[in-house]
C-alpha cells in the first residue's frame, strides 16, 4: 500500500483540521472516528469512512492518530489497531500523552516491530486546517524520514526533540504557559470588572497592549464574544495535560506551584460542567473561596 495512503483516527477539532490538510496535499485518507457523523466532511471532501480503528489501519503502512487521552490511546491503538498492523508499519501519535506513556508506547510498539513517531503539534484548528502547524517530533530518524510527507503537509515547520518522549515534554510544557496565561488573563479581568471597569474594553486594552501575545489576543476575542463553543481546546483538556505536567514535573522532583494554582482553576471549570468548553470560559468561573476584604 502507498505511503500515500494513510489511516487517519480521531477527528476532534484539531485531527478533523489536519486530516482536510492531508486531502488538500492529496493523501488518500481512510478515516475514522467514535462519533461517525464528525467524518461526514472528510468523506464528502473525499475520505474514505471506516466502521472501526482495525478496518481504518488495515492495509495501511501508517497510521496517523489524533486522540484525546492516553485511555483512547491505549483503547484504540492497542486494543484495535495494533493487531492488524504489519512489521514495519510507522504510527504517527500526534496524542497529547506524558512522557512516561510515549516511552512506554514506543517501547510496546518496538516489541511487535512497529515504528512510532510522536508528533505533538502546537497551534490551533484554523491552523490545523492551514497546514500552519509546528511540529515537535521524537523518534529514529529514519521513521522520521519516512513520514517526512506527512509532518511537512500539516506543519509549516518540524523540530526534531530527540528520543520518546521528547516531543511530548515539549507540548505539554507549552499547553502549561497557554493555561498560565489564559487563567491569568481571567483573573486580571475579574477584579478589573469588580473594580468597575468595562469588562470589553478591558479585554480589548490588554489584547492590544504590549503584554500581549498571539495566544491572548485570540483568547482575549474569545472571551469579549463569550464564544465558547465548539471549543479550539477544551477546558477538560487543559485540565488533563496540567495534570500530566505536574505528575511529570514532580518525578523530576520538581514544584510547580504556579502550575498548581491554575491546574485547580481548569478542575473547579470542568466540575462546574463546563469541559467542554473552549478553556477561555474560566473567565466566567469566579475562584472559589474568594470574598471581598472587611
Amino acid at each position: 500500500m502507498s505511503a500515500r495512503h494513510l489511516a487517519f483516527i480521531g477527528l476532534g477539532s484539531m485531527g478533523a483540521g489536519m486530516a482536510h490538510r492531508l486531502l488538500d496535499a492529496g493523501f488518500e485518507l481512510t478515516v475514522h472516528n467514535r462519533t461517525a457523523t464528525k467524518a461526514g466532511p472528510l468523506v464528502d471532501a473525499g475520505a474514505h469512512r471506516a466502521e472501526t480503528p482495525g478496518d481504518a489501519a488495515r492495509g495501511r503502512s501508517v497510521v496517523v492518530l489524533s486522540l484525546g487521552d492516553e485511555a483512547a490511546v491505549e483503547r484504540i491503538l492497542f486494543g484495535e489497531v495494533v493487531p492488524v498492523l504489519e512489521a514495519g508499519n510507522v504510527v504517527v501519535d500526534t496524542s497529547t500523552v506524558s512522557p512516561s506513556y510515549a516511552r512506554h508506547a514506543a517501547a510496546r510498539l518496538a516489541a511487535r516491530g512497529l515504528r512510532r513517531v510522536e508528533a505533538c503539534v502546537i497551534g490551533n484548528p484554523l491552523q490545523a486546517r492551514q497546514g500552519a502547524l509546528r511540529v515537535f517530533v521524537s523518534g529514529d530518524d529514519p521513521d522520521i524520514e519516512r513520514v517526512r510527507n506527512v509532518l511537512d503537509a500539516i506543519g509549516s515547520e518540524v523540530i526534531a526533540q530527540g528520543g520518546p518522549g521528547g516531543a511530548a515534554t515539549v507540548k505539554i510544557i507549552f499547553n502549561m504557559l497557554l493555561g498560565a496565561q489564559v487563567a491569568s488573563l481571567a483573573e486580571a479581568v475579574g477584579y478589573g470588572v469588580e473594580a468597575g471597569l468595562d469588562r470589553d474594553a478591558l479585554l480589548s486594552a490588554v489584547a492590544s497592549s504590549g503584554f500581549s501575545s498571539m495566544v491572548m489576543r485570540f483568547r482575549a476575542e474569545l472571551m469579549r464574544k463569550e464564544s465558547y463553543e465548539p471549543a479550539f481546546f477544551r477546558a477538560s483538556l487543559m485540565e488533563k495535560d496540567l495534570t500530566l505536567a505536574h505528575t511529570d514535573a514532580h518525578s523530576f522532583g520538581v514544584a510547580l506551584p504556579v502550575l498548581d494554582a491554575v491546574r485547580e482553576r481548569f478542575a473547579a471549570v470542568v466540575a462546574a460542567g463546563d469541559g467542554d468548553k473552549d478553556a477561555s470560559v474560566v473567565i466566567d468561573h469566579r475562584p472559589a473561596g474568594i470574598h471581598p476584604p472587611h
